[in-house]
């Protein structure tokens, strides 16, 4: 595959901006999911058509490297030039029925961050409040159990998108018990069963595995650490990564913060218990490049959300220009 021209002029740009060894810059992409066709309900999450060329892209302009490889290079001043991985959290189907194929097609590795709880047949909360409001009937709601009263349920699938994400900004930071019991109390209220193959089985992920993708673990429920008790976090870090170990028959050494964001999340003592746990290094949710310099259990990510290739490029080259991300301290 030949990038386009505006994407291989930039390349000796990104070279500049990343080079490699001591002084290397290691860009780091986020995804959940990748839908066959455009989803009015997800719009932040690319379509097939719109995954390829965003590859193509990021193909033409990186060198594209596993995660546990290009952090232990990272560490020891040996990346490449233009070095970057590609990420996917919480292990949605579609990751394996859509992402993967297409990342086969260009000889392209990723990194598959999956939450083991939600395997086979199960669905996380977020999921569960954007599916049933996709179902409910038009017309007035009370959501006054989710905190945001009478809502008129529209007609259009983007402003539903925007109720609800809404309505799972409102419950989000609440315990794990109380979240779900108020995704449970939504989803009573849909007029059809909410799907049950949204996220990966087993074997997709076994297959995942033996098509040379890396797994890495993403806690087992998916809770914010920052809202558990100290034990309670760990449990839910090893969990996960003995599940998936257990599944696969290999060590797990990566590991991705669920939600992420440093400091509000996650904090030091979780970056302790990720490594108490085993892994070799781990991911945030903040933007920017890592450095040798940076904490390898809070490697910077970040999600160009860009719908054409040109100011796709770019922002992915703007990106190369920050290196001081947040972190816990």
């Amino acid at each position: 595959m030949t990038p386009p021209l505006a994407v291989r002029m930039m390349r000796p740009i990104a070279g500049l901006l990343a080079p490699g060894g001591r002084r290397a810059r290691l860009s780091i992409l986020i995804y959940h999911r990748v839908r066959p066709e455009p989803d009015p309900m997800l719009p932040g999450d690319p379509d097939a058509a719109t995954f390829r060329w965003q590859m193509e892209t990021v193909s033409g302009l990186f060198r594209v490297l596993p995660l546990a490889e290009a952090a232990a290079r990272l560490q020891r001043g040996s990346l490449p030039p233009r070095a970057a991985c590609i990420t996917f959290d919480d292990g949605y189907a579609d990751n394996h029925d859509v992402a993967l194929p297409i990342l086969q097609s260009l000889g392209l590795p990723a990194t598959f961050f999956v939450a083991t709880g939600f395997l086979d047949g199960g669905m996380m909360f977020n999921d569960r409040i954007l599916e049933t409001i996709r179902r409910l009937s038009p017309g007035l709601q009370d959501l006054g159990f989710l905190g945001l009263g009478m809502r008129e349920i529209p007609v259009e699938m983007e402003a539903r998108h925007a109720l609800a994400m809404e309505a799972i900004r409102a419950v989000k930071h609440l315990s794990g018990e109380e979240r779900s019991q108020r995704a449970a109390a939504l989803q009573a209220l849909s007029p059809s069963p909410l799907p049950r193959d949204l996220m990966m089985t087993t074997a997709q992920v076994r297959a995942l595995d033996a098509a040379g993708m890396e797994i890495g673990g993403h806690t087992h429920t998916h809770p914010i650490l920052a809202r558990l008790p100290g034990p309670a976090a760990k449990e839910e870090i090893a969990r996960g990564k003995a599940i998936l170990e257990s599944m696969l028959g290999h060590r797990i050494r990566v590991f991705a913060y669920p939600n992420g964001k440093p400091g509000k999340d996650y904090g030091l003592e979780h970056v302790g218990m990720v490594r108490d746990c085993g892994f070799d290094a781990a991911v945030a949710t903040a933007w920017g490049v890592s450095t040798a310099s940076r904490d390898p259990f809070q490697l910077a990510r970040f999600t160009p959300w860009d719908t054409t290739p040109i100011p796709f490029a770019l922002r992915l080259g703007r990106n190369l220009l920050r290196n001081s991300p947040d972190q816990a301290r």
